[in-house]
């Protein structure tokens, strides 16, 4: 079942458009070029998210939690960098257990970048752990600061249940 457009046809209209929006709008001084500059941005990106959601539906197949969170990808920098080093790292697995290859390891992603290798997290996981940030910071103690713990299931149930009834009212 075809859900994208490949490699190839993800990356050459990406490629294109940014070459010909440059040509518009720095040769020629046609200011709408910028416009076809962000319409390859905005085309790589939706590759990029797509690639992702269809890495998690491999993993789901296969009954096992989905390890990417797609709309990473849509972030500002660094951010979007870790959901697409984390999907080169999880593809390798998914693909040498599939082949019925042993896993030799990722030395870059489980040594010295561990947040690549490690199972799904959130944000705010992400951003209280810095032992799971660089192979520098491995010893570091989480933060623990208010904002970045995780709302309870019951709180976020109850916050829920608070906001579908003021929108009935």
């Amino acid at each position: 079942r075809v859900t994208g457009c490949g490699g190839y046809g993800t990356l050459f209209p990406f490629v294109f458009l940014g070459l010909i929006g440059a040509l518009l709008r720095f040769v020629f001084e046609i200011e709408a070029g910028e416009y076809v500059i962000e319409a390859g941005g905005v085309w790589i990106l939706g590759g990029q998210i797509n690639l992702y959601r269809r890495i998690n539906q491999l993993y789901e197949k296969d009954g096992q939690e989905a390890p990417l969170h797609a709309w990473w990808a849509a972030l500002p920098p660094p951010f979007d960098l870790v959901v697409g080093l984390r999907q080169v790292h999880f593809l390798a697995r998914y693909w040498a257990t599939r082949r019925g290859d042993d896993w030799n390891g990722d030395k870059i992603a489980e040594e010295y970048f561990p947040f690549v290798s490690s199972p799904r997290f959130t944000l705010k996981e992400f951003a209280r752990t810095p032992s799971n940030w660089f192979w520098f910071t491995k010893e570091a103690k989480d933060f623990d600061f208010p904002f970045l713990k995780e709302a309870s299931k019951e709180m976020s149930k109850e916050m829920s249940n608070e906001m579908s009834q003021e929108t009935s009212k």
